[in-house]
């Protein structure tokens, strides 16, 4: 008889988990990706900063296949499940599946505007850290030349939108960036010209974390020079600035948007229905309703838990991949099954050189400890011993040295800072674009 074939949409954080659990089994496990590499995400924002190299943070899914003679990858893009016929369909053929899991992660939520869909950068894949240090170096390049004062300022101007974790680890990355490399780096600039703006919508940063600690993560950045709005709504973004709901609009080169994802798009193609951010409502056990040979793990997912949703982060993707993985094993062999339960660890975020926040088996930690916890959890969770080493490296030498390794200005297909240097004005006396 033919072995049972579980297919795993997704090389994320639940679909490696899944992967990796069932690795060594009697079940044969076929993992599929539109790209070749495990990405570490919680460090995109280290590699837009010249912190880290790429390599550091991404890791080949054949290399972790090799390891075990049941564990394949097929490197391709997901455009369809057909339920009926049990295949995955893909730009190159239809792959059929015994039981499929469905990890195929969360997309930027631009909340229908499309202003800040064309001129905002993001932070979900690796090209778009990578474009996104590309316009940072190139922007501090063209500034060092350029004797048009309010010109130079909006070059030197940063609009980060979200004050979430991304939005305030970035925040506080490109400050030390500023500050400590730059400040070297371009002795004919004055860099204490250089503007870092992080704009919320509500009334403070990292809103699901306790209050003392939102506090403490908004004197930290405000020390640092970041200028935070809170209470202030972003209406969208032009070619020459960022628009300010009731407020002027912000002339500016760099805008990135952290403020909100949503479940990729593979979830329009199920059956069903929605949830907040186009997630989809699971059983206990995180079957597609009506489909017990569909799991749906990770972003994709809506779970309330406590009578609230899991949140879409990297730990309840990871202990969604490795209950999954438990639970197929468990079906195979006849074994009791039970409902997924998340064990909530905590949350952390870092926001500088010595300083995170962190609310672990809630006791609320702040400054050095947690920041220390934090460099331990993200090494921890980090695939791969070289890039482990590689991420401690440079780290170590940002430390030691005060200086980021990989400042390398790289041509990017997003990158048109001349072309928008010539474009005419429009709704700023200031000729920039925001434009990727």
């Amino acid at each position: 008889m033919a072995r049972h074939r579980v297919v795993v949409v997704g090389g994320g954080f639940g679909g490696l988990r899944v992967a990796q659990g069932l690795a060594g089994s009697d079940v044969d496990v076929l993992l599929v990706d539109r790209n070749n590499y495990h990405l570490f995400q919680p460090l995109l924002y280290q590699v837009a900063t010249a912190s880290q190299e790429q390599e550091a943070i991404a890791y080949p899914l054949r290399s972790i296949a090799r390891r075990h003679r049941n564990v394949s990858f097929r490197l391709a893009e997901v455009e369809q499940i057909d339920l009926a016929n049990k295949q995955v369909l893909t730009d190159n053929d239809a792959i059929p599946y015994d039981t499929l899991v469905l990890a195929a992660g969360s997309q930027t939520n631009y909340f229908q505007n499309d202003s800040l869909k064309q001129h905002a950068y993001d932070l979900k894949e690796l090209q778009d850290a990578v474009a996104l240090r590309n316009r940072i170096l190139r922007v501090f390049e063209q500034a060092a030349h350029e004797s048009d004062p309010a010109l130079r300022k909006a070059l030197l101007t940063f609009v980060i939108v979200g004050g979430g974790p991304t939005g305030v680890e970035f925040a506080g990355a490109l400050a030390e960036l500023v500050h400590m490399v730059f400040q070297e780096d371009f002795p004919e600039l004055e860099v204490n010209e250089a503007t870092i703006i992080l704009i919320e919508a509500v009334d403070r940063l990292l809103r699901f974390y306790p209050e003392d600690l939102s506090d403490y993560a908004k004197r930290r950045l405000i020390g640092m020079g970041v200028d935070v709005r809170l209470n202030t709504l972003v209406a969208g973004a032009t070619s020459d600035s960022v628009l300010i709901k009731d407020g002027p609009a912000i002339p500016t080169y760099t805008l990135l948007w952290a403020a909100g994802v949503k479940s990729a798009d593979l979830t329009d193609t199920l059956p069903g229905e929605r949830a907040r951010g186009g997630r989809i409502p699971v059983t206990p056990q995180l079957h597609l309703p009506g489909h017990e040979d569909v799991y749906v793990i990770g972003d994709m997912t809506y779970l309330e838990q406590n009578g609230s949703p899991l949140a879409q982060v990297a730990s309840v993707a990871i202990q969604m991949g490795r209950y999954v993985a438990r639970d197929i094993l468990n079906t195979q062999h006849g074994r009791e099954r039970k409902p997924f339960r998340y064990n909530d660890k905590g949350s952390m975020a870092v926001i500088g050189r010595g300083a995170a926040v962190a609310d672990v088996f809630g006791i609320n930690l702040r400054g050095p400890l947690a920041w220390l916890a934090w460099l331990g959890l993200h090494i921890y969770y980090h695939v791969g011993f070289r890039n482990r080493l590689l991420v401690m490296w440079n780290w170590a030498w940002d430390y030691l040295f005060f200086n980021r390794k990989v400042r390398l200005l790289t041509w990017s297909p997003h990158e048109n800072l001349d072309q928008a240097m010539h474009e005419p004005a429009t709704n700023s006396e200031v000729p920039v674009s925001v434009g990727k």
